[in-house]
Protein backbone atom coordinates (compact mmCIF):
# COMPACT_ATOMS: atom_id res chain seq x y z
CA UNK A 1 0.00 0.00 0.00
CA UNK A 2 2.84 2.38 0.57
CA UNK A 3 4.46 1.88 -2.54
CA UNK A 4 1.29 2.58 -4.09
CA UNK A 5 0.53 6.07 -1.79
CA UNK A 6 4.59 6.78 -3.30
CA UNK A 7 3.40 6.30 -6.80
CA UNK A 8 0.31 8.45 -6.49
CA UNK A 9 2.52 11.14 -4.78
CA UNK A 10 5.20 10.89 -7.18
CA UNK A 11 2.21 11.18 -10.54
CA UNK A 12 1.12 14.06 -8.28
CA UNK A 13 3.99 16.06 -8.27
CA UNK A 14 4.74 15.21 -11.45
CA UNK A 15 1.78 16.13 -13.12
CA UNK A 16 2.53 19.70 -11.42
CA UNK A 17 5.74 20.07 -13.80
CA UNK A 18 4.10 18.68 -16.86
CA UNK A 19 2.55 15.25 -17.26
CA UNK A 20 2.07 11.68 -14.73
CA UNK A 21 5.01 9.44 -15.03
CA UNK A 22 1.87 6.74 -15.79
CA UNK A 23 1.04 8.55 -18.95
CA UNK A 24 4.43 8.35 -20.85
CA UNK A 25 6.48 5.94 -19.30
CA UNK A 26 9.03 8.78 -18.64
CA UNK A 27 9.78 10.56 -15.13
CA UNK A 28 10.47 13.95 -14.60
CA UNK A 29 15.06 13.49 -14.97
CA UNK A 30 15.06 15.15 -11.24
CA UNK A 31 12.39 12.55 -10.20
CA UNK A 32 14.92 9.26 -10.96
CA UNK A 33 18.36 7.95 -9.51
CA UNK A 34 21.34 9.31 -11.28
CA UNK A 35 21.83 5.57 -12.86
CA UNK A 36 18.43 5.61 -14.58
CA UNK A 37 18.70 9.33 -15.79
CA UNK A 38 17.68 9.60 -19.14
CA UNK A 39 15.73 6.20 -19.52
CA UNK A 40 12.33 5.35 -19.06
CA UNK A 41 10.96 4.20 -16.01
CA UNK A 42 8.50 2.44 -14.34
CA UNK A 43 7.09 2.29 -10.94
CA UNK A 44 7.05 -1.45 -9.40
CA UNK A 45 3.73 -0.95 -8.99
CA UNK A 46 3.40 -0.11 -13.03
CA UNK A 47 4.94 -3.74 -13.98
CA UNK A 48 2.88 -6.77 -14.98
CA UNK A 49 2.50 -9.22 -11.68
CA UNK A 50 4.96 -11.72 -13.32
CA UNK A 51 7.66 -9.00 -12.92
CA UNK A 52 6.54 -8.32 -9.47
CA UNK A 53 6.45 -11.47 -8.71
CA UNK A 54 9.84 -11.85 -9.81
CA UNK A 55 11.26 -8.91 -7.62
CA UNK A 56 9.81 -10.63 -5.07
CA UNK A 57 12.12 -13.66 -5.59
CA UNK A 58 14.94 -11.43 -6.30
CA UNK A 59 14.73 -10.05 -3.12
CA UNK A 60 14.10 -13.41 -0.59
CA UNK A 61 17.27 -14.72 -2.59
CA UNK A 62 15.25 -16.93 -4.71
CA UNK A 63 14.11 -20.21 -5.26
CA UNK A 64 14.26 -19.19 -8.97
CA UNK A 65 12.03 -21.46 -11.31
CA UNK A 66 14.39 -21.54 -14.25
CA UNK A 67 18.13 -22.22 -14.67
CA UNK A 68 19.45 -19.31 -16.19
CA UNK A 69 17.74 -16.65 -13.57
CA UNK A 70 20.79 -15.10 -11.71
CA UNK A 71 23.28 -15.68 -14.61
CA UNK A 72 25.26 -13.01 -15.93
CA UNK A 73 23.63 -10.53 -18.66
CA UNK A 74 26.57 -9.26 -20.69
CA UNK A 75 24.33 -5.99 -22.11
CA UNK A 76 25.94 -6.79 -25.84
CA UNK A 77 23.47 -4.78 -26.98
CA UNK A 78 24.57 -1.95 -25.23
CA UNK A 79 21.27 -1.06 -24.12
CA UNK A 80 22.21 -0.49 -20.34
CA UNK A 81 24.82 1.65 -18.68
CA UNK A 82 28.22 0.45 -19.79
CA UNK A 83 29.72 -1.40 -16.54
CA UNK A 84 32.51 -4.38 -16.15
CA UNK A 85 31.46 -8.01 -16.85
CA UNK A 86 29.73 -9.37 -14.26
CA UNK A 87 27.62 -6.12 -12.88
CA UNK A 88 24.51 -7.02 -14.42
CA UNK A 89 22.40 -10.52 -13.98
CA UNK A 90 19.31 -11.43 -15.35
CA UNK A 91 15.98 -13.08 -14.33
CA UNK A 92 13.23 -14.47 -15.88
CA UNK A 93 9.47 -12.73 -15.95
CA UNK A 94 7.16 -15.59 -16.61
CA UNK A 95 4.92 -14.57 -19.73
CA UNK A 96 1.30 -16.32 -19.53
CA UNK A 97 0.76 -18.77 -22.51
CA UNK A 98 4.45 -18.82 -23.06
CA UNK A 99 5.88 -22.78 -23.50
CA UNK A 100 9.61 -21.11 -23.13
CA UNK A 101 11.07 -18.02 -21.25
CA UNK A 102 9.78 -15.86 -23.56
CA UNK A 103 10.66 -12.05 -24.01
CA UNK A 104 10.47 -10.79 -20.18
CA UNK A 105 13.49 -10.18 -18.11
CA UNK A 106 14.49 -8.52 -14.67
CA UNK A 107 18.06 -7.25 -14.71
CA UNK A 108 19.52 -6.44 -11.30
CA UNK A 109 23.05 -4.38 -11.27
CA UNK A 110 25.47 -4.48 -8.60
CA UNK A 111 24.93 -1.26 -7.24
CA UNK A 112 21.34 -1.87 -6.83
CA UNK A 113 19.82 -0.76 -10.29
CA UNK A 114 17.34 -2.41 -11.44
CA UNK A 115 15.59 -2.91 -15.07
CA UNK A 116 12.76 -4.45 -17.11
CA UNK A 117 12.40 -5.01 -20.18
CA UNK A 118 9.05 -7.36 -22.34
CA UNK A 119 11.09 -6.98 -25.74
CA UNK A 120 14.37 -9.71 -25.33
CA UNK A 121 16.78 -6.66 -24.47
CA UNK A 122 15.55 -4.53 -27.60
CA UNK A 123 14.65 -1.30 -24.55
CA UNK A 124 15.01 -1.31 -21.28
CA UNK A 125 12.81 0.86 -18.43
CA UNK A 126 14.84 1.74 -15.03
CA UNK A 127 12.55 0.62 -11.88
CA UNK A 128 11.63 3.11 -9.51
CA UNK A 129 11.39 1.44 -6.42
Amino acid sequence: MRCVLRVVLACLLVFVVGGCAGESGQQASGDAPSWARGMATVAVGELPEEARDTLELIDDGGPFPYEKDGSVFGNFEGELPKQPRGHYHEYTVRTPGEDDRGARRIVTGTDGETYYTDDHYESFKAVLR
